[in-house]
């Protein structure tokens, strides 16, 4: 499992191939709409869930899988890429696990990020 509390923060890149990694794990009603990766590590956005991806060991085959469901999220909060800085970040805040950071660099979309987690949070305004 990725160590949340970590305070080193990886930049995410998206890489849509990357979604290839965890298409054994996807749910027949669940479709990817977005896969980030930074240098090994990676995260794919679902319409039910955010999947962590750690790449462990040498060669890079053994890997650990996070499963962060929409529906446990409290809160979250965006930030999106400026001008001249095009960097851009999420938080999601959980109650069993604190506050989870993401940063993303290059294209990202942040908006549909943020609807599909709204959508599973606020669920009544949907």
């Amino acid at each position: 499992m990725i160590n949340f509390k970590n305070k080193k923060v990886f930049k995410l890149k998206r890489e849509d191939a990357y979604a290839d990694t965890v298409s054994s794990l996807i749910h027949d009603s669940e479709h990817i709409m977005s896969a980030y990766k930074s240098l090994r590590d990676g995260v794919v956005f679902t319409n039910k869930r955010i999947i962590t991806i750690n790449v462990q060991g040498v060669t890079g085959s053994r890997k650990a899988y996070t499963s962060l469901p929409y529906q446990n999220i409290d809160a979250f909060s965006v930030e999106t890429a400026g001008t001249l800085d095009i960097d851009s970040s999420l938080e999601v805040y959980i109650s069993s696990m604190d506050k989870i950071r993401f940063e993303f660099t290059g294209q990202s979309n942040m908006a549909e990020i943020s609807k599909v987690i709204s959508d599973h949070i606020f669920p009544a305004y949907s």
